[in-house]
Order: structure tokens, then C-alpha cells, then sequence
């Protein structure tokens, strides 16, 4: 198991040089979240065996036996699935970023728990709805510049980009233009200092549409099935 997750992981890593190459991009500028939801803490450990480093949780609930057994500190943590209010303060002990905040009610709960659980600094990306799915989470894009404001004066959230999960369609050509949207977004946020991080991330694409994303500019790639393969039911 652990050679196929190397020797996935270095093809995904592979793909990843190729698409930003492509675009004159340094394929160091992209990060590669590994997609771990559904998989065991021992897959996960061979994973992190086989040099993957960051991983990426849907439920608070489901990752915290995982981050337990394997340990907060063996590797960084993201939560890249919807985060429920009564959740919050598990959230903030357990992730290093939270990439799916999506309104200020959250926002202002996630502050105040940052200040009563001592955490300096709790980095966030904003995840944008640009498809107006039902089925899935994420704030209007007419809705962002209200929260971007009020982050703007939290203490503890530190603003780090935008996050995307855009319609699935068969073709990742399709995706496109999602992630042009998203990209200037951010841009016009950059040109406001609205990022604690300055340049602003963009976590957008997955195992089916990731090189088109970082063509457009992803910095943070979300895969799993091309890393774990397909997913455990």
C-alpha cells in the first residue's frame, strides 16, 4: 500500500509540475492537500510514509480519531468540508486551516473561540459559491465584500484566500471558467490588502480538474482519489 500511495502521489506531484509549467508557474507555489475523508488513520500514516504532509478533512468528527491516533503534529491538517456551529471549537483545536468559512456568524464564533482557547493565529480561506448549488456550502459571491470586512478586524482569523468547489462536469475543461472567476476575485481582493498573506490563496480543483485549476492559478490543490484511489464507502 504504501509503495502505490509513493508512487501515486509522486504522478499526481508529476502532473502537478507538468500543468504549471505550462503557465510559467514554479510548481513549488502549489500545495497539495491529500484528500484523506473516508480513509483510515493507518492508510493515512502509510501516507505520510510515503512523504504526503497535508491532509484534507470533511468532518470534524471523523478526523479527530485520526489527528488523535496519528498526531496534531505529524502533519498539517485542513478542513475542507463544511464546518457546523457546534463544532467550532474542535475545529480550532484540531486544524491548522480552515478552508470552508462562509459567513460571519462563523466567523465571529471562530474568533471568539481562538481567543477562549489562547490560539494566536487560526488561518481561514473564504469558500465562495459561485454556482449557487443548493447542494453545497459557501457564501454569495454578492456576500463576500460584508465578510472580508469584518475579517478584516479579527484579531485571531487571519484571511488567507479563497476556496472553490464548483460544479462537476465530466469534462475538467467545463471547470474553467469557475476558477477564472475565482482567480480575479482574488485579485481585486489582493489589490485591496485584503489578505493577511498578501498574495491570497486559491484552493481550487481536485483529482479530476486540478491541472486546469492550477493553470488558472490554484495555489492549493485538493486530491484524493488519484492519491488513495477510489474512495472507501
Amino acid at each position: 500500500m504504501q509503495n502505490d500511495l509513493r508512487a501515486n502521489q509522486a504522478h499526481v506531484r508529476s502532473r502537478i509540475a507538468q500543468a504549471a509549467s505550462r503557465v510559467g508557474r514554479d510548481p513549488s507555489a502549489v500545495k497539495l492537500v491529500a484528500v484523506s475523508k473516508t480513509h483510515s488513520a493507518a492508510t493515512i500514516s502509510e501516507a505520510v510514509a510515503a512523504g504526503c504532509h497535508v491532509f484534507g478533512e470533511n468532518k470534524v468528527q471523523e478526523a479527530e480519531g485520526k489527528i488523535v491516533e496519528i498526531g496534531r503534529d505529524k502533519a498539517e491538517w485542513h478542513l475542507i468540508g463544511h464546518l457546523q456551529s457546534n463544532k467550532a471549537r474542535r475545529a480550532v483545536q484540531l486544524f491548522d486551516m480552515i478552508q470552508t468559512i462562509d459567513s460571519i456568524e462563523l466567523a465571529k464564533r471562530l474568533e471568539r473561540i481562538c481567543s477562549e482557547e489562547n490560539r494566536a493565529e487560526l488561518p481561514i480561506l473564504v469558500q465562495v459559491d459561485l454556482a449557487g448549488e443548493e447542494t453545497k456550502s459557501g457564501i454569495s459571491e454578492r456576500d463576500v465584500p460584508e465578510l472580508v470586512e469584518f475579517l478584516r478586524g479579527c484579531k485571531r482569523l487571519k484571511f488567507n484566500g479563497l476556496m472553490l468547489l464548483p460544479p462537476f462536469f465530466d469534462d475538467a475543461e467545463a471547470t474553467r471558467p469557475f476558477f477564472v472567476r475565482l482567480r480575479k476575485m482574488r485579485e481585486r481582493l489582493a489589490a485591496q490588502n485584503a489578505f493577511a498573506n498578501d498574495r491570497g490563496e486559491l484552493s481550487m480543483g481536485m483529482s479530476h480538474d486540478f491541472e486546469t485549476a492550477i493553470e488558472e492559478g490554484a495555489t492549493i490543490v485538493r486530491v484524493g482519489t488519484a492519491i488513495f484511489g477510489e474512495r472507501k464507502r
